[in-house]
C-alpha cells in the first residue's frame, strides 16, 4: 500500500485542525454561546477527513494497479482515467472538509482568549491540508484530463481557507486588543 502519502498526510493534518479547533471551542463555553455546537462539527469533520487518509491510499493503489496493466491491454486508458478520477475526488473532499475546519477556527478565534495559539494554528493547519490536497486533484486532473471543475472545486476550498485563516487570526488580534 502506497501510504502514507501526499494525500493521507493532508487527511491527517486537517484531522489535527479540527481537533485543535474542537478543543478550543470546548474550552469556550463562556466566550461563546455556540462553543459546544463548533466541537461536535469538528469532531464530525476530525473522524470524517481522518478516515479520508485510507480511502487516498486506497485510491492511489487503484491508480498504480491501472498503470501496472499491459500497455495494449483492452481498457486500460479508461481505468487510467476512471482511477484518476478517484484519485482526484479523495483530495477534493479533503480540501472542502479542510475549508470547513477553517471557518469553525474563525468561530472559535473569538473564543477563551488563552487558547488564540491553539486555534490560530488550526486555522494554519487548515489551511495547509486545503492546499496541500488541492495540489494533488490538480496533478490527477491534468494526468487523467479530468473536468477542470474539479481543479475549480479545489481552488475555492483554498481560497475559503486561506481566508478563514485570516480571519481567524484578526479575530484573535482584536480580542487580545480589547476591540470585540
Amino acid at each position: 500500500m502506497p501510504a502514507p502519502g501526499g494525500g493521507g498526510a493532508s487527511a491527517v493534518t486537517a484531522a489535527l485542525a479540527a481537533g485543535l479547533v474542537a478543543m478550543a471551542a470546548r474550552f469556550s463555553a463562556a466566550q461563546l454561546p455556540a462553543a459546544g455546537n463548533i466541537a461536535e462539527q469538528a469532531d464530525r469533520l476530525r473522524h470524517r477527513v481522518a478516515g479520508l487518509a485510507d480511502e487516498d491510499a486506497t485510491a492511489y493503489q487503484a491508480v498504480l494497479d491501472a498503470f501496472a496493466q499491459p500497455r495494449d491491454a483492452a481498457g486500460r486508458r479508461a481505468r487510467i482515467r476512471d482511477t484518476l478520477h478517484g484519485a482526484a475526488t479523495v483530495p477534493l473532499e479533503i480540501a472542502e472538509v479542510a475549508a470547513q475546519v477553517g471557518q469553525l477556527a474563525t468561530e472559535v478565534a473569538g473564543g477563551n482568549p488563552n487558547l488564540h495559539g491553539d486555534v490560530l494554528t488550526g486555522a494554519y493547519l487548515a489551511e495547509a491540508a486545503a492546499r496541500s490536497a488541492a495540489a494533488l486533484v490538480d496533478i490527477n486532473v491534468r494526468l487523467g484530463s479530468l473536468p477542470a471543475d474539479l481543479s475549480e472545486r479545489a481552488a475555492r476550498a483554498v481560497a475559503a481557507a486561506h481566508a478563514a485563516a485570516h480571519a481567524a487570526a484578526a479575530r484573535a488580534a482584536n480580542q487580545e486588543a480589547g476591540e470585540q
